[in-house]
């Protein structure tokens, strides 16, 4: 009984802990800043004579 016990307090604590570092880390949706983001595809780096699925 004492080792559930433990393991249930383990639980909660390990559950509350991530939810401090989520808002921590400052975890949320953000729109996408297209200034950072590469403007090429993979496919304009592609070589002639290969097959690219």
């Amino acid at each position: 009984m004492i080792l559930l016990l433990a393991l249930l307090a383990l639980i909660i604590w390990a559950l509350i802990a991530t939810v401090v570092e989520l808002r921590r880390d400052g975890y949320r949706r953000q729109p996408t800043d297209w200034r950072r983001v590469a403007g090429r595809d993979a496919l304009d780096r592609a070589e002639s004579g290969h097959v690219y699925h």
